[in-house]
């Protein structure tokens, strides 16, 4: 297995190299150069080092299991400031009829008003990513990705989570696994998803070293029941399997 230092030096290669994409493009892998390590601090690497490298020993077993959550509100465009953004790809969609739940755009509570749909996070909120992330670490027993990247951190403003996901790719490497499967359940009322679920898949694949045949996405509506069905959130649940290596 690596030494401290090199879980350190990967990390920080990972840490560094956060920065917004442009909102059109789609998520790809960004291999950081061995000069962004200059910029990350001492601190930065006792915080990385110490979250990501527990006391007690993460067990070679066979299989491990993990299972990941996330939820982000979702609001009018200017709102929200930035897209939707779902497994690295950029939803494109008309006008949909949102819940103005407190008569903040129509004057009236519960009403509906007709608007493009942002995401509303600290990063790019991009829930299939960040449930995988959870899952991976979660797997490991190391901390949730909330513990990793805090959204207080200005680092990760914006951030494409393309970049959570290259981190968590690394450090299941570290570890000695890879992945057995995984199973994403995107909950999305509109817009819909179905014809780039496809670009989803092939995010993943690339971003984690996989292959098609060990990730599959499902996408269903939430038949118009609480916030997701009023077009106020979406979420997303994942259970992933690590192979020992």
């Amino acid at each position: 297995m690596a030494s401290a230092t090199t879980l350190t030096l990967l990390l920080l290669a990972t840490a560094s190299a956060f920065a917004p994409p442009p909102p059109s493009t789609i998520a790809k892998v960004v291999i950081p150069s061995p000069s962004l390590l200059a910029s990350s601090t001492q601190k930065q690497e006792e915080e990385i080092s110490s979250i990501l490298k527990p006391e007690y020993e993460i067990e070679p077993i066979a299989l491990r299991i993990g299972h990941g959550f996330d939820i982000h509100r979702m609001a009018p465009l200017q709102e929200a400031g930035q897209p939707v953004v779902i497994g690295g790809v950029v939803i494109e969609h008309e006008d949909q009829k949102w819940t103005d739940k407190d008569g903040k755009y129509t004057g009236t509570p519960n009403s509906i008003y007709k608007t493009q749909l942002g995401v509303v996070a600290h990063s790019d909120g991009d829930v299939i990513y960040h449930s995988i992330v959870d899952a991976i670490f979660g797997a490991l027993t190391l901390p949730d990705i909330g513990q990793v990247f805090q959204d207080t951190d200005p680092r990760w403003k914006g951030c494409d989570s393309s970049k959570f996901m290259e981190h968590a790719f690394k450090v299941m490497k570290y570890y000695g696994y890879k992945i057995g499967n995984l199973d994403v359940t995107l909950i999305l009322e509109r817009p819909k998803v179905a014809s780039v679920k496809f670009r989803m898949k092939e995010n993943i694949v690339r971003l984690l070293g996989t292959t098609d045949g060990r990730v599959n996405i499902k996408a269903r509506t939430h038949e118009k029941v609480d916030s997701v069905g009023e077009l106020r959130s979406l979420s997303c649940y994942v259970v992933v399997t690590l192979e020992k290596e």
